[in-house]
């Protein structure tokens, strides 16, 4: 770039810096605003209602806020019990959660098998996508990269703007076939055009499940176990939906009250869940456990972790939040049932490797440890549970998936939740949301350029 061109633009970034400042939290409790959409005792405001997915962490009693065990239902069915009658039945589950997000009940053996061929024929992208869309305009994050594929899908679709049920179903079945295609050409792309890596661009097999599909398309070789395939089964089951209130469903539910197109809302959704504090999330849980094993040299040593988290939570190690990632949740007090899933199936996998046993024990120190250090560094005895990011990157680093592809994967699960509430917010609620925001500058008038002088700064 010329550099009287930077030296211009870095002057008008001075002048927004100084403008652009966090508001005084006092304001928002003068002028009663829900700061993050949240009342004062971390509850969330009632936004709407919805009939696809129920997250119970705490109780409300006489007006005060009790904690619980933590519970995940889909359309009424508790996870636990659906993942673990999946693994009974020695099949995998993730296409029947798919179904009973979208069409609220379980499906019959045949309805199933139907629903499986009908994904397994939508997971095909148009003719010339990957090279046109993809491979052409190679990103460095997946994430990005698999918005634009689904705007792009816009264009191949001969009746893109029909907002009715049947359409949006249309829609739906392709964009959570398509999806984990998508996501596997971006990173094939990502690692060929800007890591200096071979190309491989693998078919999708219709035989397989959404699991089993995606490590034949990520890995070289095409090669994975039964074990692998129904570990990353898990992942997909308990990350397909959580509620109304998460950050991307409600970004899907917002783009979508405005009556715009699938592809947009979904797009959006993809934006929503990249954010390091939503489902980026378990990247920096992996990017904080790395600085952990570096920083700590025993790491059965209860005192040396419990010394490094107290430095992580008063900034002075990692990244200089005073977070540690993987701890604590929005609506989960006791426990975060995904968590206990994978965390349970996680501690299996590692029991194959020496070396991820003790990674493993470190990560389950780090969860028993972190609520004391909480309380003694924040002074705050607030009841905190590891959340399902705690673990889930520890299982995407046991099965070999590069970290770039861990929310990645995470959007590939949730766009069955996201569709289920684009439906229901499109049918059910039909009007645009629109929240108010309270002006706090003061009227001022206009003064006419010829009375402004070269040093005018208004």
């Amino acid at each position: 770039m010329d550099k009287d061109i930077a030296k211009k633009r870095e002057q008008f970034f001075k002048v927004a810096s100084d403008l652009y400042k966090p508001f005084p939290k006092e304001l928002f409790k003068a002028y009663g605003v829900k700061r993050g959409l949240r009342n004062e005792d971390e509850t969330g405001v009632m936004a709407g209602l919805t009939s696809i997915g129920q997250v119970i962490g705490y109780h409300i009693k006489d007006g005060e806020k009790y904690p619980a065990e933590g519970h995940l239902k889909y359309r009424g069915y508790d996870i636990v019990d659906i993942v673990e009658n999946c693994e009974r039945e020695g099949r995998f589950g993730y296409e029947e959660v798919v179904y009973l997000l979208l069409f609220g009940r379980l499906p019959s053996r045949g309805v199933l098998n139907k629903f499986k061929d009908l994904i397994a024929a939508c997971r095909e992208l148009p003719y010339g996508f990957t090279e046109d869309m993809i491979l052409k305009a190679p990103s460095k994050n997946i994430m990005n990269k698999m918005a634009r594929s689904v705007l792009a899908m816009y264009s191949y679709d001969e009746n893109p703007d029909d907002t009715s049920v049947g359409n949006i179903f249309r829609q739906s079945i392709t964009l959570i076939s398509c999806l984990p295609v998508m996501a596997a050409a971006g990173y094939q792309a990502k690692r060929h055009y800007h890591d200096g890596e071979s190309l491989y661009l693998h078919v999708p097999q219709r035989e397989l499940s959404t699991a089993e599909n995606l490590l034949y398309l990520l890995r070289p070789d095409n090669k994975y176990t039964r074990e692998e395939a129904e570990m990353l089964d898990v992942l997909l089951m308990v990350q397909a939906e959580h509620g109304g209130g998460n950050n991307s469903a409600f970004t899907t539910r917002v783009v979508s009250s405005s009556g715009t197109d699938t592809y947009s809302a979904i797009a959006a959704a993809i934006g929503s869940l990249k954010g390091p504090k939503h489902g980026g999330a378990n990247a920096r849980v992996m990017a904080m456990m790395d600085d952990i094993e570096s920083n700590v040299k025993d790491w059965a040593d209860e005192d040396e972790v419990r010394n490094y988290l107290d430095k992580i939570l008063r900034k002075e190690a990692f990244d200089g939040s005073g977070l540690i990632y993987g701890m604590g949740h929005a609506v989960y007090t006791y426990s975060d049932p995904r968590c206990i899933l994978l965390k349970e199936r996680a501690a299996r996998l590692a029991s194959t490797n020496p070396e991820w046993e003790k990674e493993l024990k470190l990560y389950e120190m780090i969860e028993r440890l972190t609520p004391e250090c909480f309380r003694r560094v924040k002074k705050n005895d607030k009841v905190m549970c590891a959340n399902v990011d705690m673990y889930s990157g520890f299982v995407y680093k046991m099965l070999g998936i590069a970290p770039e592809m861990y929310t990645p994967i995470f959007a590939i699960a949730r766009i069955a939740g996201w569709c289920a509430h684009r439906l229901e917010e499109t049918i059910g609620c039909s009007r645009i949301i629109r929240p108010a925001y309270k002006s706090i500058v003061s009227e001022k008038k206009y003064i006419p350029m010829a009375e402004r002088g070269d040093n005018y700064e208004g």
